[in-house]
């Protein structure tokens, strides 16, 4: 869906980060105004979020209503709610970040699950970008703990793991 996406914003490099904040942030379209879940969030807001100007936001709304495929889409977009990455430090909880070569590619979930669960550790939430919306898509597993740095190599070793981060 994103290169669909890409192809239809091409030449039009705004509009695209316009639709990338909507689909980063989970938020809805419903005819010309914008939502996260049942609340109405300011075309302004969405405008300097993606550093243009509200005509854009307007043109790039327009143009998602316009085809049947975005449409549909924007208009049962809903966010998927909290996330407690961005509080994990203040909550003494751990956060590892992971990248793969191909997200379509099955078991990274349940290796990186096994390898927090040998280390005792509990998973709190699992958020996972959806591959076929998001251009650079990641894992981010929250655990009841501090992660420690040793589980670094081990993640490297699950098939299609490239790249981990620890918090």
């Amino acid at each position: 869906m994103w290169t669909k996406i890409q192809a239809m914003m091409e030449g039009h490099p705004e509009r695209l980060r316009v639709v990338r904040i909507l689909l980063e942030n989970g938020l809805g379209l419903r005819g010309n105004e914008v939502y996260l879940n049942d609340i109405e969030v300011p075309i302004v807001r969405i405008a300097k979020s993606a550093g243009v100007d509200r005509r854009t936001v307007d043109e790039t709304i327009r143009m998602v209503e316009t085809n049947p495929e975005l449409r549909s889409l924007f208009s049962n977009l809903r966010s998927a709610g909290l996330s407690l990455k961005g509080v994990a430090k203040q909550l003494g909880l751990g956060v590892v970040e992971i990248i793969v070569e191909d997200p379509h590619k099955a078991g990274i979930i349940a290796g990186a699950s096994q390898l927090f669960s040998e280390l005792g550790i509990s998973i709190r939430q699992a958020l996972v970008d959806d591959p076929e919306l998001t251009p650079e898509p990641k894992l981010v597993l929250i655990g009841d703990k501090a992660v420690p740095g040793e589980i670094i190599p081990k993640l490297l070793k699950i098939h299609g793991v490239t790249r981990v981060s620890v918090y």
